[in-house]
């Protein structure tokens, strides 16, 4: 990076930390560190609501996802609208009604104490981890910009973040998110733009588009019906449903968010707009990874993407022999592939009858590209080298070695600031449930208001440790936007059962809910372990398996069959 990269970096973090302690000063109780006194407009749920979710990883590994996968992704995000509005009509209204901090503690009037210690522990199990993955994708950034180990990253922007997040609360974290989105969306649009100016001349967004659907990058529908697809328009909507209402109706990170609204209609207004703009804004993401695909057709791609993490702890092992033929062939084959796809380009744009003859040997060629590079990660495997989340180094690559100066840093920024947008959050949240769940409600005595903005910020830093040490391990996770997601489904559904059985199955009561939802649990990481099928497809696996057994629980208990 150049200087201007880092002028503009630091400044744009600075500002914002400054202005989001600013905004966070003065707290003198948990009601307003947790939250924000419920003082905030929809637009600051909206964007409060988008950041938490839209965290690092959504702009590291999304571009890459649609690099190595296609638009497929995007599939994923079907459910979200029907979600938000079964989210307005039934959940938002009682969570206000009762004026929860946490969205477990309407469980404990509805069942019981243990149900909502068990659903609080298992959100508390999965945002952790999760959260310790937010961490871990700016942490590969600052890796790659300073070389340094990524673990030494992970310790200083983990240890910043809490700081920020132990000082301002829930206020802080939502004023800060309000201004983070507004530069995220101004520096996306930009990043478009220059994605779309540096490939050739002669090859626009139509003859790019018709290039990237050759070899199937724009495969954003597939209507085909399959349990072990993990991106179809059926897990899409159906699994999706499950797990968006999971998350944005039962973890206390999206809870906490909208809970900060001063009225019933505020809180809905900034959930159904995000249903409204989530869609498109990852479709405009996705795009950018298809763009950097068509960019590498006619400029030289990196045999591995994340050579310099590798080459960091293993400089022996990309220096073999084996792999630098591997390197040499994979360079042949791609200007050989330049030059295809320039012939087929050529034909598209003046549309000749020469089409079909020179996609077919575009597409061979890039069948012979893919072929190197998967030689290439098998050759890392037979190292014993693991570390092999190639996909989240796709866009930073591209982004530091072609845009220009200022435009290398504001992105780089985004992403940082994405990263604490959604830290924030989790660690706000973590803290929320920790507090109100356990510490205040085993409490025997109620005790002073301080005492509890005390706990809350305790709570927050310990968090913030775990976190980090989760986001230690994540190297190992593979593409990380899945795996937050796949985290979400082992977990998050089983808290849909739990609100869903609370909601619309009046008769059960007590603790008929908490053994299924054990038994389920545990049913479910069988299936997810087994692979048995696509992750989505656990979401409603789990929750109606929750709900089926919890009925048959309330009917054996009423013949007196179960105590």
């Amino acid at each position: 990076m150049q200087l201007a990269d880092w002028i503009v970096l630091v400044s744009t973090i600075g500002v914002l930390v400054l202005y989001g302690l600013y905004k966070g000063r003065s707290q003198k109780d948990i009601h307003s560190f947790l939250l924000a006194g419920k003082q905030l407009p929809w637009y600051h749920v909206l964007l409060s609501v988008m950041a938490t979710q839209a965290s690092a990883i959504t702009f590291l590994s999304v571009p890459g996802q649609a690099y190595t996968d296609g638009m497929r992704f995007l599939q994923f995000y079907f459910g979200l609208p029907l979600a938000m509005i079964v989210l307005c009509i039934t959940f938002v209204p009682i969570f206000h009604k009762l004026k929860v901090f946490t969205a477990y503690e309407f469980l404990e009037t509805r069942f019981d104490l243990k149900t909502r210690q068990f659903t609080s522990f298992l959100f508390l199990l999965q945002r952790g981890l999760s959260t310790g993955l937010s961490i871990y994708a700016p942490c590969i950034i600052l890796s790659v910009i300073l070389k340094v180990p990524v673990h030494y990253t992970t310790l200083a922007i983990g240890l910043l973040v809490i700081v920020y997040t132990v000082y301002g609360g829930t206020k802080a974290v939502s004023y800060t998110q309000l201004l983070q989105m507004i530069i995220i969306f101004s520096g996306l649009i930009l990043a478009g733009y220059y994605s779309l100016k540096l490939l050739p001349q002669n090859i626009g967004m139509g003859t790019a588009l018709h290039l990237a659907g050759d070899v199937g990058k724009m495969n954003l529908i597939n209507f085909e019906f399959d349990w072990r697809d993990r991106y179809n328009i059926w897990s899409g909507i159906i699994g999706g449903f499950f797990l968006q209402l999971s998350y944005f109706g039962t973890d206390q990170s999206q809870v906490g968010r909208y809970l900060t609204a001063h009225s019933i209609k505020q809180s809905r207004m900034g959930l159904i707009i995000n249903g409204i703009l989530k869609i498109p804004m990852q479709f405009f993401i996705l795009m950018l990874g298809v763009l950097v695909y068509v960019f590498y057709l006619f400029n030289q791609p990196p045999l591995l993407f994340n050579e310099k993490e590798i080459s960091g702890k293993n400089k022996i092992v990309l220096s073999d022999p084996a792999y630098l033929q591997l390197k040499t062939s994979y360079e042949t084959i791609n200007n050989q592939k330049t030059l295809a796809a320039t012939e087929l380009a050529a034909a598209y744009n003046n549309n000749t009858t020469a089409v079909a003859e020179k996609k077919q040997t575009f597409l061979t060629l890039t069948h012979a590209s893919d072929s190197i590079r998967k030689e290439a990660k098998q050759f890392l495997s037979s190292k014993k080298i693991t570390e092999q989340n190639d996909g989240n180094y796709i866009f930073l690559s591209f982004v530091i070695a072609q845009l220009p100066t200022g435009l290398v840093g504001l992105l780089i920024a985004i992403i940082f600031l994405a990263s604490m947008g959604s830290l924030a959050s989790g660690l706000n949240s973590l803290a929320s449930s920790t507090v109100i769940d356990f510490y205040k409600r085993n409490h025997k005595t109620e005790l002073d208001a301080k005492h509890y903005l005390k706990a809350s910020r305790i709570s927050t830093l310990a968090w913030g440790l775990f976190c980090i040490a989760a986001a230690l391990f994540a190297s190992k996770m593979g593409n990380l936007v899945e795996a937050v997601n796949v985290l979400g489904s082992l977990f998050l559904w089983n808290h849909t059962g739990h609100f869903l059985v609370a909601f619309y199955v009046k008769k059960i009561k007590g603790d008929a809910v908490l053994v299924p939802a054990i038994i389920t649990e545990l049913f479910v990481i069988t299936c997810w372990y087994f692979d048995v099928m696509a992750f989505l497809w656990l979401n409603v696996l789990g929750c109606l398996m929750v709900v089926a057994l919890s009925w048959v629980g309330m009917m054996l208990k009423g013949k007196g069959k179960l105590v």
